[in-house]
Formats: structure tokens, sequence, C-alpha cells
């Protein structure tokens, strides 16, 4: 008999029409330390796991009405945390062979002892157990630059390392400076597309009546100046990564031929009308809130949905406690490097103020202050050696004269400012929401 189960204290979801069976599999189950629900048929065992985490089912393949077969098939389309074991008094080859081609890890013919019992549930408890750690455990890639320890930056790696398995448009949100186009490449250099092009395009720095050319080229003569056939940045990407910055900023009619592209994988040159099929993934990026374009009618409710295939939300560095001395002690040790000169070190008042600091600019803010600091100070950075207002943060942030009223109003204000009156991106940052923001608006007097 064993000791130990893989998992402690399981929940196991026994499922047979003979109340003895119940009986005998509760009472083995329990006493090596399982937690056990039963259900005498499929429907009972429906109703238990929409309501429970069930680790492990062990189910009877015939059963009056659905079988245990259709039971395997529910619990692999729809709980994906689950084993399931087949136990039946009918063993075939072929019966077998169903179960596991369905996705039952054993199958256990009757009549079994209790160690064998036993030794089933704890192979099935221990495959599930080594599936879970593989998942919590992505597998690892090349950050491409991006440097963070915090809870908020592991979500965003685990989530490129999934984003970088498939091929879908991926959209990715978060304040200027958070380092949006550095999630991107790291998508797309630990993709099977990595060998292709990654072409990074800022629609915003484009002029709107060069856009169009720009992303899918023109034949000669299309226009005014177009003396020769130029291929477009989808051409140029094909077979690789297209990364769209600023996306929010694009026109209707780009939006409209943008959508066309997505759907039909073609396009068509300026001035031309025949198709050309590309293969390129597209990757987008925003610091705008996209939903509430959409909802005043700036942007395509179509186009956001086939951008917003699987979404990346780059966290602000205010946000990111643990990464802002991990980020300090890189960007210092760069420019140093840069500059020949030993890497400074902060001391415990300049550390203060730039953890005081609300970081608007965020990453790029940061890199940019120390390369600054490195440049114009000497060995040892204190407080009175960095910009104005960040040496000045922590004075502000620390006067215990305030009340909690006073400091509240000042953060919202703050917030609201640095994101020019957004009250939806506002309530987010946050943690709020709008209705919430409205009355803090009213209550503090910040309408303005």
């Amino acid at each position: 008999m064993i000791s130990k189960l893989p998992i402690p204290k399981p929940l196991v979801l026994v499922v047979d029409d003979s109340p003895a069976t119940l009986e005998v599999l509760q009472r083995n189950l329990t006493a090596v330390g399982c937690r056990v629900l039963t259900a005498d048929g499929v429907p009972g065992a429906l109703e238990i796991l929409r309501d429970s985490d069930v680790d492990l089912v062990i189910t009877d393949l015939k059963m009056p009405g659905q079988s245990g077969m259709d039971l395997v098939r529910h619990v692999r389309e729809n709980h994906g945390n689950t084993e399931v074991m087949i136990i039946t008094g009918y063993p075939s080859i072929s019966g077998a062979v169903e179960a596991v081609k369905e996705g039952a890890e054993n199958y256990l013919p009757k009549p079994f002892t209790d160690d064998e019992l036993i030794a089933a549930v704890c192979d099935s408890l221990a495959k599930l157990e080594k599936r879970r750690e593989q998942e919590a455990a992505p597998p690892p890639i090349d950050t491409g630059g991006l440097i963070g320890q915090s809870p908020a930056m592991q979500r965003v790696f685990a989530t490129i390392a999934k984003s970088a398995r498939a091929n879908a448009t991926v959209l990715i949100s978060g304040e200027s400076g958070t380092g949006k186009e550095l999630v991107a490449r790291a998508i797309h250099y630990n993709s099977q597309r990595s060998t292709g092009a990654f072409v990074p395009i800022n629609c915003a720095g484009i002029p709107e009546n060069l856009l169009e050319s720009e992303l899918f080229g023109h034949v000669r003569g299309a226009f005014t100046g177009a003396l020769q056939s130029r291929a477009g940045f989808f051409q140029v990407a094909d077979g690789g990564t297209l990364f769209l910055d600023e996306i929010g900023d694009l026109t209707p009619v780009i939006q409209i031929k943008l959508l066309r592209v997505l759907q039909d994988k073609k396009v068509v040159l300026v001035g031309d009308t025949k198709e050309r099929q590309i293969d390129v993934r597209i990757l987008a990026a925003t610091n705008k809130d996209l939903p509430a374009l959409v909802a005043k009618g700036v942007f395509r409710e179509d186009l956001y949905f086939r951008l917003n295939v699987i979404t990346i939300a780059v966290p602000p560095l205010r946000e990111r406690d643990k990464d802002l001395l991990l980020l300090l002690d890189y960007f210092a040790a760069k420019y140093a490097k840069e500059m020949g000169c030993p890497k400074p070190r902060f001391t415990k008042r300049a550390i203060g103020a730039l953890s005081q600091y609300y970081w608007p600019g965020n990453v790029r803010e940061l890199e940019n202050a120390v390369q600054r600091v490195v440049v114009m100070s000497g060995p040892e950075i204190d407080a009175p050696d960095l910009p104005v207002e960040m040496r000045h943060s922590a004075a502000r942030e620390s006067g215990l004269s305030r009340t909690l009223a006073e400091v509240e109003a000042d953060h919202i204000r703050r917030v609201l400012q640095h994101l020019e009156g957004n009250k939806t991106h506002a309530a987010e940052v946050l943690g709020i929401d709008r209705k919430t923001l409205r009355e803090k608006i009213k209550r503090f007097g910040l309408d303005s």
C-alpha cells in the first residue's frame, strides 16, 4: 500500500451505477487520503464537475443512458485540468484502445485488488501533477532586452511564450515607454518566424497621404512622384512579422484596407488591381483605449476584434515595484560601460526619491534619467543629482501632515493629468470603476 499520494488530498469523483461499487471505492480511496464524491450516472457527474474542481474522475464504462465514454469525452473537452480513469467489468482490447484515444489515462478491468486500484489512482495523479507543472512553467524564452522579476512581468513573459508558439494576431497595450516593441520583438524572435524579417512601423509617424503606399506598396505612375514600382512593408515582411505601433492612430480608410488584408491575406498595391498573396503575422500596439475609440466610432469594431485575438497588457513601471532596482542597476552598468567609467552607486536618498516617483514615461524615462546622471554625476549619485521632478517626489509623498483624503485627491489628480483626462483608463490604473472615479472627482473638486 502506498504511503503518500502524488497530490495531497486529491478530490476524486467516482461514477458507477452500482451502489456496492461506489461504497467500496469510496472506502478504499478515503483510507489513503482522497476526498471522494460519488454519482450513480453521467448526469449527476456533470453537475458535480460544474460545481467542483475535481482532480480525478473514476468512471464505469457501461452504465444505463450515457456511457462512461461520453463522460470521458466531456471531461477532455471541458475540464483540461482533470484526469480520467475507466473501470469496467467488460474488458476488451477495442474498449481499452477507444478509452485511451478519448483521453482516459488508465483502464482498469474488474475484478481488481485494493492495491491495483490505488496503484492506478496514483499513476493517474502523477501524470496530472506532471502536466500541471509543465503548464505552470512555460519554456524559457529570449526576452529580447525585457527585464523584470515582478509578478506582472512574469505574466507578460508567460504570455509571450504562449504567443510565440501560435500564429495569431497579438494586440499589445500599455502606456508610452513600457516596452511594447520589445514585447513584439520577443514574440517574433521566439517564434517559427524568427528567421524572417521583423518590420516595425510607427503608424503615427508616417503622414496620412504616404501611409497607404508605405504599407501596401505602389506601382509606377500610381501618383505624382511614383517614378517606379515599390514594395510596401507588407511585402518586405512576407514570411516574417509586421509590427504596427500606435495602431489607434490609423485613419478610417487605412483601417478598412488593413481589415481586408487580415481577412484575405492579400494586398493590392496602390494604383494596381492585382491581388498579391502574403504570409505575414501582425503584431499591433497602442497606448490608447481602443474600446473607448470603438464606442466613439473612431476605430472600427471589426478591426479591433481581428487584432485582439491575443492580448498582452504591459504594466507601467509604477506597478513593478520589484523591478525598479533591477532596471536601475542594469541601466547604470550599461551607460557606465559606454562612458568607460565604474558603475555609480545610488544612495538611499536617491533610491527613495526614485521609488516614490510616479514615472509617467515609464522605463524609457528611467533609462534616460540614469543615462543623464551617469554622464553628469560622479561615482555616487544622491537625490540632488536627480532630475528636479524626481528629487522632490520623496519629500512630496512623505509629508506626514497631509490627510488621507488629500493624498488620495493628489494621486487621482496626477493620474488624470498623466492620462490627459481619460477617465476610463484612469479608473483602470486606480483599480476602481468609472462610477466610483466620477464620485471622487466630484467630491475632491477635480472636474477642471
